[in-house]
């Protein structure tokens, strides 16, 4: 008697897999992504396609940006363990969750407070101590926390906003999407004695755009969300 298959859904293998295709080579980063529960950072209605390569939709107009290209970004930082990380755009968390398994300690600076929120009853679900979420102007960066040893932001501008350039220490690296939102070039930094030196375009993406007193100007106040 034949029995049909059973239907596997996909799984965080597959996240890796898309990880690897896009030149992803860390194997400490590699495993993290794959026992980092993905469906407990994304919206209940989306937890179907947690393991989807996907951007997913968590409210406000933002998404969250797609795992492979997020494994990118924290690849680019070259993280070691010891580091202290700015992270600037919270969503959900599931960022925060890979950089605080391959950091020391993550300050994540989130726009919105029902996402902030959010990501630290993820993280705190997921027992992920060594965070720190602040609702508030990511631009601004938190400047009595740093120096930072890494600094990525998940928002466009077509510069990096000169607070987040101080707030990182010499040799330190920075990534962000550098463009008009919508259209752009994910790039790292280095800072130097002289400033920071743009070492590499890491990928072509689509990001929301960064809003602050260094990024564009809010047309509604973020503290207003209960």
């Amino acid at each position: 008697m034949s029995r049909p298959h059973p239907h596997h859904g996909p799984g965080p293998e597959d996240l890796v897999e898309a990880a690897r295709a896009c030149g992803v080579a860390d194997e400490r980063l590699l495993r993290v992504l794959r026992t980092t529960e993905r469906p407990a950072f994304v919206p209940p209605s989306h937890r179907a396609s947690a393991y989807v390569d996907v951007p997913i939709p968590i409210g406000h107009d933002q998404v969250t940006t797609q795992p492979s290209l997020v494994a990118m970004m924290i690849a680019a930082l070259g993280l070691t363990g010891d580091e202290r990380v700015l992270e600037i755009g919270s969503g959900h968390g599931f960022q925060t969750a890979l950089l605080a398994r391959l950091a020391a300690y993550v300050i994540s600076v989130e726009r919105w407070a029902d996402l902030a929120e959010q990501a630290r009853a993820n993280l705190a679900g997921q027992g992920i101590e060594n965070t720190e979420i602040i609702v508030g102007d990511g631009t601004l960066g938190v400047a009595d926390r740093g120096p930072f040893d890494a600094i990525v932001v998940s928002a466009a501008f077509p510069e990096v906003p000169p607070p987040l350039a101080a707030q990182l220490r010499t040799g330190g690296r920075l990534v962000q999407p550098i463009g008009p939102g919508g259209r752009e070039q994910v790039e790292l930094y280095e800072a130097t004695p002289q400033g920071l030196v743009r070492r590499r375009t890491i990928a072509l993406a689509h990001f929301v755009r960064l809003y602050g007193e260094h990024g564009y100007p809010s047309t509604a106040s973020s503290q207003d969300v209960d």
